[in-house]
């Protein structure tokens, strides 16, 4: 009776511990495979380049997305969380505009970017700019060596006055445009920015790509603009801000023709009293004249009494 009862105890407890050792090891191994799985993933995604130094800048734009890019890019980069659009696919060349105009990071995601100062220095822009690029390679790459010295400032000009001047004005200040967004002033950019916004088409800037704009073209509007808009001339002497010819002709309306009715009130009211005080001479002078004249007769008619009274005396 023991030994029955014993084994009835023993058997179903072993069974059960059984079940669980087999039940833990077959999960542990599970999650182990796929870590290892996301290892490689990762470690493929970071040393795709055989280069060790290429390697070495995606390792390190790796850390620098983790640190200040994941939260709302998510940690692949693929906008998960819902607050950041996704970045893979889009190309180092649209990462390096956003990160060295400043328009990245966002403090508030909901709001327009606008230009402010670098957070990270060149190199690391394009380590960062090299790890999205390893996730997803393809879209707008790095901006390649830009050689102008055979580019037309002429042509520059009719590109940029029928693609650009719309919404960046035809003085490069920027514009308001629908919705509460703005197209960014164009002072201040560098040929590297202008090559990839033309050629990425950022917020809500058109894409134009070689066949709607050839690189002889791009070339043409990035050294006028590098050279004509950013360093504009000002043969009145004052270039007003460099607004544009509306605002410039109010300016001019308003202090120009200010200033001529200043100018006329002044010489009106001028001549209304050089008037006034030649008047009031001339009264006085007419005073003068009449009183003369009475002292002139009081003078006669004494001298007249007086000599009749000599003549009765004698």
């Amino acid at each position: 009776m023991g030994l029955r009862l014993l084994r009835r105890i023993l058997v179903p407890f072993a069974a059960v511990v059984l079940a669980a050792c087999v039940g833990t090891l077959v999960i542990g191994r599970t999650h182990a495979s796929s870590a290892g799985a996301e290892g490689s993933t990762s470690s493929l995604s970071l040393t795709s380049d055989s280069s060790p130094a290429r390697s070495a800048e995606i390792q390190e734009g790796y850390q620098l997305f983790e640190s200040h890019c994941s939260t709302c890019h998510g940690a692949e980069a693929n906008g998960s969380t819902g607050i950041a659009p996704n970045l893979q696919g889009l190309g180092p060349g649209v990462v390096q505009l956003w990160l060295s105009s400043g328009w990245m990071p966002l403090k508030t995601p909901s709001v327009q970017p606008v230009r402010k100062k670098p957070s990270f220095t060149p190199a690391r822009i394009r380590d960062i700019a090299l790890f999205i690029e390893s996730l997803h390679p393809g879209g707008t790459p790095f901006a390649p060596k830009l050689h102008l010295a055979s580019a037309s400032l002429a042509e520059g000009f009719s590109l940029y006055t029928v693609n650009c001047a719309p919404c960046h004005t035809i003085t490069g200040a920027g514009d308001a445009l629908a919705d509460g967004y703005h197209a960014p002033g164009l002072h201040g950019v560098t040929r590297t920015e202008i090559w990839e916004a033309v050629r990425s088409g950022p917020q809500n800037m058109p894409q134009f790509g070689p066949k709607n704009i050839t690189p002889a073209q791009l070339d043409d509007i990035i050294k006028y603009v590098t050279e004509k808009i950013e360093h504009p001339e000002s043969p009145g002497g004052i270039s007003l801000g460099g607004v544009g010819p509306v605002a410039e002709g109010f300016v001019g309306l308003f202090v120009g023709v200010g200033a001529c009715l200043v100018a006329a009130y002044w010489v009106g009211d001028r001549t209304v009293r050089d008037e006034e005080g030649h008047g009031e001479g001339e009264s006085d002078e007419d005073g003068d004249g009449e009183s003369d004249g009475d002292g002139g007769e009081a003078v006669t008619s004494d001298d007249a009494s007086s000599a009749e009274g000599d003549a009765e005396t004698r």
